[in-house]
């Protein structure tokens, strides 16, 4: 059993005083009126009395000065203390008999007076009770309003203060300006989290110094996310020149990104004010050379739109406003282009505002917010039902490749989902392609790995899509589980642009035919690429050169003919 000397709990822990008294007497009369309720400790000088604070101030919680001391005097025993930012948490009550010192100790920090000759016991611990109480209070709101590495307010407290900025200035025209440390894990990495603390601490000391001399409040949001609000300016440049550290490599500086919505609309909440300000940082996120985003109508009208889209979905979904376009596949390694599969690709026919929304435009958005998940699986259910309709109605199979997004693979029931699909709609596993991004295989790449290989044992087919996007390395083809490569639209165009240079493009080819593994291109729009293509050994060709994607009724010819029809 544990002895009981050896426990402790904080709540059997009595708070500490110190006094600075060289007097025998008022120390037994300050001891008699605290004793019942505070431990107290004793210095008689004022080295004496800084010793102590210097080794126990953490565990302090007053300091009863008095002001006539032998040695170091009890008004430079209060200017160390204010001067020192350790100590100057402990509020000090000054002791002396000197009415005329109390305006001089008052400005130097000083909290209260008790007068000598001493008030009764009760006068005295009531004060001494009533500054502990409110310092003890002000330290608890401290701790939850700041960040605790680097002491700037954190997000929570920063909109509350940003709205009372409003109500003492509401028509003063105010900027909302986001900032972070471009490849700060990056950093980490390199020099260690201890360094990268640190470059924290300095940047906030000096967006701290900006706010102090220009105005406004800065908060540190989470990570190496910072906030202003501020005054309006125009120096945008200077701001993020003067919140710039050095790397701790040699000359070199830490880059960073800022975000600026410039004279705020008022009638907004905090929050979305500074979504508007992170809205513009992202634009010049991969713009080392322009690192500063200012928010304009563009953005704005980006993001009325994102919301209208949003607001929209459950209704799209549920009245089948997207519709499921076939792009066709040819297969190419014969002597006329066969048609062999096809490609899902899901468009928004909008009750209002038509067709012109681009897949570009919906798709990021609802990968971004989570939406993607619902919108991945009305595809893949529309899709095979098409699939069903041409084997019923044309006696054809023809396999379509769905989209299977990074955030499927982490579905646990991802497999019973597209079971049920197939099984539903009496289809095979091989009829239902599955494409997932060569990045969805550098996140997490074991639980993808284990997962896409779980699917392959159940028949499933995997195309790798987009591959030569910049994410991996030709390496991957050697143990990642795919049945088929599809090299990037962007990879082609830049492989037949304006310095035609395909050396590349034909190794990629030769490597994954190495491995057994067929090669697709899509993009591909005119008879020379195709040539060139097929001359390389490239498997199947997708692309304008034989089809835009096409609706499921319009696609219907290239079943028909199962060749070319060039539409």
């Amino acid at each position: 059993m544990t002895d009981n000397k050896s426990k402790f709990r904080i709540s059997e822990e009595r708070r500490r005083i110190l006094l600075v008294e060289d007097d025998i007497i008022n120390q037994e009369m300050i001891r008699e009126s605290v004793s019942g309720t505070y431990d107290l400790i004793v210095a008689e000088t004022g080295e004496e009395a800084l010793t102590i604070i210097s080794e126990r101030y953490e565990t302090l919680s007053i300091v009863l000065l008095d002001l006539n001391l032998p040695g170091i005097k009890g008004i430079e025993v209060l200017k160390i203390i204010r001067s020192v930012p350790a100590y100057s948490r402990l509020p000090v009550i000054v002791m002396t008999s000197d009415s005329e010192a109390e305006v001089e100790c008052l400005s130097l920090g000083a909290i209260d007076f008790i007068p000598k000759p001493y008030p009764a016991s009760k006068v005295i611990l009531a004060r001494i009770l009533r500054t502990v109480e409110l310092f003890e209070n002000r330290d608890i709101l401290r701790f939850t309003e700041r960040d605790h590495l680097t002491g700037l307010y954190n997000k929570e407290f920063f909109y509350r203060y940003a709205e009372q900025l409003d109500l003492y200035h509401k028509d003063a025209p105010t900027d909302a300006i986001v900032f972070d440390i471009i490849r700060f894990r990056t950093i980490n990495d390199r020099f260690g989290k201890t360094h990268g603390d640190e470059i924290l601490k300095n940047i906030a000391r000096k967006a701290l110094d900006i706010v102090n001399e220009a105005g406004g409040i800065v908060c540190r949001s989470y990570a190496d996310k910072f906030m202003i609000y501020c005054p309006h300016r125009a120096d945008y440049g200077v701001i993020l020149n003067a919140l710039s550290v050095p790397l701790g490599d040699g000359e070199n500086h830490v880059r960073l990104r800022m975000g600026v919505y410039s004279d705020v609309d008022k009638t907004l909440d905090i929050e979305r004010r500074f979504d508007r300000a992170k809205m513009a940082s992202d634009s010049v996120r991969d713009n080392l050379a322009s690192p500063i985003g200012i928010y304009d109508n563009s953005m704005r009208e980006a993001e009325m739109l994102a919301d209208r889209l949003i607001n929209d979905f459950s209704a799209a979904i549920r009245d089948k406003q997207f519709v499921v376009f076939y792009q066709p596949k040819f297969n190419v390694r014969g002597d006329e282009p066969v048609l062999s599969s096809a490609e899902a690709l899901v468009r928004w026919k909008h009750p209002k505002l038509g067709m012109v929304i681009s897949p570009g435009t919906f798709i990021p958005l609802f990968e971004k917010n989570g939406l993607i998940q619902e919108l991945d699986r009305y595809v893949w259910s529309e899709t095979a039902a098409q699939i069903s309709d041409w084997k019923k109605r044309l006696n054809v199979s023809i396999p379509v490749s769905v989209n299977v997004s990074r955030i499927d693979l982490y579905d646990p029931n991802l497999t019973d989902r597209l079971l049920g699909i197939v099984k539903a709609n009496g289809l095979s596993v091989e009829e239902l392609l599955l494409e997932i991004t060569e990045s969805a295989y550098t996140e997490n790449s074991e639980h993808i790995v284990e997962k896409v290989e779980k699917l392959r044992k159940l028949g499933f087919k995997i195309e790798m899509d987009d591959f030569g996007s910049g994410y991996s390395s030709l390496s991957m083809l050697s143990y990642m589980p795919i049945d088929a490569l599809k090299l990037d639209m962007q990879f082609i165009r830049s492989a037949f642009g304006e310095r035609i240079d395909t050396r590349l493009l034909e190794a990629m080819i030769r490597l994954a035919d190495s491995f057994g593994v067929p090669t697709i291109a899509e993009g591909v729009e005119t008879a020379e690429q195709v040539s060139v293509l097929k001359r390389m050994g490239c498997d199947i060709i997708q692309g304008y050169y034989f089809s835009r994607p096409l609706p499921a009724d319009e696609f219907d010819k290239f079943i028909k003919f199962k060749q070319p029809v060039f539409v």
